[in-house]
């Protein structure tokens, strides 16, 4: 896939906090596309095991301070998007968030930006406490905030086998845009703690898939800022990737390759890998959110 060269990408909706402060305890209250479960794993496999520093996007040291001014400074158009691999996120998040500010205003409501913060080693939120990057990337609905180390790319393909490229990113990022509809919508409200395969958890998390999805279907067509859509030529390679993705973070996945080999659905929080590759499909298919209805089914996958 490519961005359009000439479309011009707003850094405003993204915060650069990479290099600054260094990693923190895991705090609660976020809603992420791997969350607490990576971390439970990654610290038995690793004690602690710290995300490389330097890798995924960009090549920002601990010792460095990096601000969304330089950031804006960088990342000013498509063409800047398809050389700079933190441009391309932002090229991205401008998309998700032109797609969700369509759909509301098709529908009558009024779509909220988000802010996307980019932290590396860890972050300490405005309403969800503290977060390492072992956590993975995630959205804390108390502040409305996406909050991602970019290295957890990287991690995706090292740990976990992922296939990697740009539109795993892509659904990395629409997914937890996913959340922040959800909570928009009001449908974090209606999700406990509690865990299982047919649980509110996994049907939150396989929603935020779908809407994903729902994005993916229209990523060359919805415009920016400008007028112009971002994105140009999204392949069948690029939603296969996404899919492998989708599959390497299934809860299945995680327990029986990173915890051990002994799967408990009683357990299971995100969602197997079969239901999560089942409704990002649904959502990429349909390309209309209003088929994501995964709290209106028995049948997830």
């Amino acid at each position: 896939m490519q961005f359009n060269e000439d479309a011009e990408l707003d850094t405003s909706q993204v915060n650069d906090q990479r290099g600054v402060g260094g990693r923190v305890a895991l705090g609660g209250g976020g809603l992420g596309i791997v969350g607490v479960i990576i971390y439970l794993v990654l610290n038995q496999i690793g004690g602690g095991v710290p995300l490389p520093q330097g890798s995924g996007f960009g090549d920002v040291g601990q010792d460095q301070q990096v601000g969304s001014q330089s950031l804006a400074q960088k990342c000013r158009t498509g063409a800047d998007a398809n050389r700079e691999d933190d441009c391309r996120a932002v090229a991205f998040i401008n998309s998700i968030q032109a797609f969700w500010n369509d759909q509301f205003s098709r529908s009558g409501r009024s779509y909220k930006a988000a802010q996307t913060n980019f932290f590396s080693g860890g972050v300490r939120t405005n309403g969800c406490g503290s977060a390492s990057s072992a956590s993975g990337p995630f959205y804390c609905p108390a502040d409305s905030q996406v909050y991602i180390d970019l290295t957890f790319f990287q991690e995706l393909k090292t740990k976990f086998g992922a296939t990697g490229g740009p539109f795993v990113e892509a659904y990395v990022l629409a997914h937890e845009y996913g959340h922040h509809v959800q909570n928009l919508l009001g449908t974090s409200s209606r999700v406990g703690r509690e865990t299982g395969p047919k649980s509110g958890s996994v049907r939150l998390e396989l929603q935020a898939d779908c809407y994903a999805g729902a994005w993916a279907n229209h990523a060359t067509t919805t415009p920016a800022a400008s007028g112009k859509p971002l994105i140009t030529g999204v392949t069948d390679q690029d939603i296969a990737a996404a899919l492998d993705a989708a599959a390497r973070i299934g809860d299945d996945f995680i327990q029986k390759e990173l915890g051990g080999g002994r799967v408990d659905t009683t357990q299971f929080s995100h969602g197997s890998s079969e239901q999560r590759q089942k409704w990002y499909t649904a959502g990429y298919r349909s390309g209309n959110p209003a088929q994501c209805g995964t709290f209106d089914t028995d049948d997830l996958g």
